[in-house]
């Protein structure tokens, strides 16, 4: 009976999730109808297994699991880390598999006795590989034009910059007003002196990207913005929260893996 009640939670999950990052990578956007649909019916399923086989630890688990992953994906979303969509795959995630599917599935590594944490862990990681990506560009874009990367933001931080520079790249502007999934990673403004005043943005957000995009164009016409502007692709998280979830079933938690394999804990 368990083998089929954590199946059915891991087909849900899994059916989905894909289906999310399908339309994330599509449109940016995911309607709010999957998360309606998901969480009902990840809590039902859960919450019957846990009547039909009940235990305090199980219990314990899950509310344990339940509340720490709704209290980091609120944070998350609200530090602007995460997206609306991001926060709540999460949250339905630790309805549907708050703990490993142990019945189901072995694990060949360690996982986390909070199961979306092991997800989320791989998630990021699968995520920060992008970074070479983009590193691999700005590279290639500063031997192709040799300018450097960041003329014009003499006085910002070295760490912005270097938050900057991973996470995101320049282009022209022309090609920013095309593509409506590339987010402005830096804003412009006349300051009182009448001169530009250019800053990075380190977490760039939905509802402000309409108004900073323009500002950038309105500067481009008027002829006071003549260099490439920092922009990143909006990379889709639930992309990552999907692939780390096949990972977190199939191999474990990446991370712990990792940490076992340099320190020779043998995990």
């Amino acid at each position: 009976m368990n083998v089929t009640f954590d199946g059915v939670r891991v087909l849900i999950s899994l059916i989905f999730l894909v289906y999310a990052s399908w339309s994330d990578i599509r449109k940016r956007e995911v309607s709010n109808k999957v998360w309606i649909i998901f969480a009902p019916l990840a809590l039902t399923i859960t919450c019957l297994q846990l009547f039909l086989d009940f235990s305090p630890e199980m219990v314990y688990g899950f509310v344990s699991s339940l509340v720490i992953t709704f209290v980091l994906s609120l944070a998350l979303f609200y530090a602007g880390a995460f997206g609306g969509a991001d926060a709540k795959a999460l949250m339905c995630l630790s309805l549907a598999l708050p703990y490993y599917p142990t019945d189901l599935l072995q694990s060949a590594f360690r996982v986390s006795p909070l199961f979306p944490m092991s997800v989320f862990s791989n998630a990021v990681l699968l995520a920060a590989f992008s970074a070479f990506y983009v590193l691999l560009r700005n590279y290639l874009w500063k031997l192709r034009t040799g300018k450097r990367l960041f003329e014009g933001f003499e006085k910002v931080s070295l760490c912005r910059k270097i938050l900057t520079a991973v996470s995101g790249y320049r282009i022209e502007v022309v090609e920013l007003e095309k593509n409506e999934f590339l987010y402005p990673l830096e804003d412009i403004q006349v300051a009182e002196t009448g001169e530009n005043e250019r800053k990075l943005i380190v977490m760039p957000k939905d509802e402000e990207r309409k108004e900073i995009v323009e500002r950038i164009l309105e500067a481009s016409r008027q002829g006071r913005l003549q260099s490439d502007v920092w922009v990143t692709p909006g990379l889709p998280m639930l992309v990552f929260i999907t692939a780390g979830l096949i990972l977190a079933l199939v191999l474990g938690d990446i991370i712990w893996i990792l940490l076992g394999s340099a320190l020779g804990f043998g995990f």
